[in-house]
C-alpha cells in the first residue's frame, strides 16, 4: 500500500540496477534518464531517479501525502496557493547549455520581422554624423576650457566616442552598414583609421572569429588557452594575460601579434590570417593607418607632445579599455560556466549560443547597442539598429540557451566585479575533450585531492 501511495502520488520508482554515481563535479549534467509521467506533477520540478544526479547528495526524503489534491487541483497543476499538495517538494534538473539545442538557425530566422534584415545607409551614415560631431566638439571643448578638471572628464567621454566610432566601423565590415561594398569600405576605413586600427586587416581575423566562435582552437578574439599551452606560459606572459588591468590593454599587441599560440600581424599581407587574394586589401589598410600615424606625429610637431597625449593619447587608451572590456565580457563571466567545443561537437549555431548578452545602462545607445550580441554574432548582417527588437522576436525560440543580461545602472560598474571574477577563474580548458568548460588551478587541485582521498 505504501510502496502504490509513493508511487501513484510522489511519482517515486525503486532505483534501477544500473544506477551509478558520477566521478566528476568539472563538467554539467549532460544526459538522464527519462522520467516517468506522474499524473498532477509538474515535470520541470521533477528530478528523475534513474539520472545521474549533479550532486553526491544520496538522502532519499520521502513523506505521505497530507491529502490527495483534487480533480480540479490536477487540472490547475496540482498546486494550491503556489505549493505542492501532496507533500513532495522536487528540484529544477539543472539546464546543461553544452547539449545541442532542439532548433535550428532557420527557426531563429524565421522568427526575426522582415524588416530587421534591412540597412538604410542613411540611417547609418546618421550615426556616423552624430558621433563624428561629438567628437570634434568635445576636443573643442576640452582645449578651450584646458582646464585640470575638466581632462579627466573629457578623457572618459572621448575615449568612450573612439569606442562609438570603432563600432560603426565594426558594422562596415560585416556589411551591416550598408548593402554597398565601396560604401562600407571607404567609411569603415576613415572611421577605423582615425583611432588606429588597420580596417581590412581586422575586418577579415574578426570575420573569422564569427566563422568560428565558441571553437577552443579555431576561434580568434578572447579564445580559452588549452592547459599544456598555458602551463608553458612564462610568468610575463601569464601576468599580462590574466592580470587586470594589463588585459584590458591588450589589443594593440594583439593587431601586432595576435594572441598566445598563434602567428600573424594584421598589418603584414602574408599574414597567416589572410588569404593571398586578399594581400592588397590589407596593403591599403596598413597604408591608412600609416597616413593616420604621421598626420599624430605632424600634429605633436606642431602642438607639442603633452597636448597630444591629452587629446588623443589618453582617450584612445580609454577606448582600448572599452574595446578589450566589451569583447571578453560577450563571451566570459557568466554564473554558469559555458562550454567550449572542439570536433564534430562544435557547429556555427552552438558556438553562437556561447555567446553573451550585456546591459551597459547610458552607454547603449551610445556605443550602438554593441552589448545585444547573441543575435548580432548569429547573424551579423542585421544593423545595430535592429538588434533588439531582433533578440526580443528570437527570445522564445531560444529558450534557456538565452541568458537574460543583469541589468545595469546609468554606468555599467556591476560589470567590473563580473571581469575581475573572471579573469580569477577562467584560466584554461582541457587539452582533451570535444565539450570542455574553464578551469583554474584551484579548481583542479581540489579535484585531483578527492580523487586521492
Amino acid at each position: 500500500m505504501a510502496s502504490w501511495v509513493l508511487s501513484e502520488c510522489c511519482g517515486i520508482r525503486p532505483l534501477p540496477a544500473d544506477f551509478s554515481r558520477p566521478t566528476s563535479r568539472l563538467q554539467p549534467l549532460r544526459r538522464s534518464l527519462p522520467c516517468p509521467a506522474v499524473r498532477g506533477v509538474d515535470f520541470r520540478r521533477q528530478i528523475c531517479l534513474g539520472g545521474r544526479a549533479p550532486y553526491r547528495d544520496w538522502a532519499l526524503r520521502v513523506s505521505a501525502p497530507l491529502r490527495v489534491a483534487t480533480v480540479e487541483e490536477e487540472r490547475e497543476g496540482g498546486e494550491v496557493n503556489g505549493k505542492r499538495v501532496n507533500g513532495c517538494e522536487r528540484e529544477v534538473p539543472e539546464f546543461d547549455h553544452g547539449m545541442p539545442p532542439p532548433f535550428g538557425l532557420a527557426e531563429i530566422r524565421a522568427a526575426i520581422p522582415k524588416h530587421c534584415w534591412v540597412k538604410d545607409p542613411w540611417k547609418s551614415m546618421s550615426y556616423v554624423v552624430r558621433d563624428v560631431v561629438a567628437v570634434f566638439g568635445l576636443a573643442a571643448a576640452a582645449a578651450y576650457l584646458n582646464n585640470w578638471m575638466v581632462w579627466p572628464l573629457y578623457w572618459a567621454a572621448q575615449g568612450t566616442m573612439f569606442w562609438a566610432l570603432f563600432v560603426l566601423g565594426h558594422d562596415c565590415g560585416h556589411g551591416s552598414f550598408s548593402s554597398n561594398p565601396k560604401l562600407n569600405s571607404v567609411v569603415g576605413h576613415l572611421l577605423h583609421s582615425s583611432i588606429l586600427v588597420p580596417y581590412h586587416g581586422w575586418r577579415i581575423s574578426h570575420r573569422t572569429h564569427h566563422q568560428n566562435h565558441g571553437h577552443v582552437e579555431n576561434d580568434e578574439s578572447w579564445h580559452p588557452l588549452p592547459e599544456k599551452l598555458y602551463r608553458s606560459l612564462d610568468s610575463a606572459t601569464r601576468i599580462l594575460r590574466f592580470t587586470l588591468p594589463f588585459p584590458m590593454l591588450a589589443y594593440p599587441l594583439y593587431l601586432w601579434s595576435r594572441s598566445p599560440g598563434k602567428k600573424g600581424s594584421h598589418f603584414h599581407p602574408d599574414s597567416d590570417l589572410f588569404l593571398p587574394k586578399e594581400r592588397k586589401d590589407v596593403i591599403t589598410s596598413t597604408a591608412c593607418w600609416s597616413a593616420t600615424v604621421a598626420v599624430l606625429a605632424g600634429l605633436t610637431w606642431k602642438f607639442g607632445l603633452v597636448p597630444m597625449i591629452k587629446l588623443y593619447g589618453i582617450p584612445y587608451l580609454i577606448f582600448v579599455m572599452w574595446l578589450d572590456f566589451v569583447t571578453y565580457l560577450h563571451h566570459h563571466g557568466h554564473d554558469e560556466k559555458l562550454p567550449w567545443y572542439r570536433g564534430k561537437e562544435w557547429s556555427y549555431l552552438r558556438g553562437g549560443l556561447t555567446t553573451l548578452d550585456r546591459d551597459y545602462g547610458w552607454i547603449n545607445n551610445i556605443h550602438h547597442d554593441i552589448g545585444t550580441h547573441v543575435i548580432h554574432h548569429l547573424f551579423p548582417q542585421i544593423p545595430h539598429y535592429h538588434l533588439i527588437e531582433a533578440t526580443e522576436a528570437a527570445k522564445p525560440v531560444l529558450g534557456k540557451y538565452y541568458r537574460e543580461p543583469e541589468k545595469s545602472g546609468p554606468l555599467p560598474f556591476h560589470l567590473v566585479g563580473v571581469l575581475t571574477k573572471s579573469m580569477r577563474s577562467d584560466r584554461y580548458v582541457s587539452d582533451t575533450g570535444d565539450v570542455v568548460y574553464y578551469q583554474n588551478d584551484s579548481q583542479k587541485n581540489s579535484f585531483s585531492q578527492k580523487n586521492s582521498d
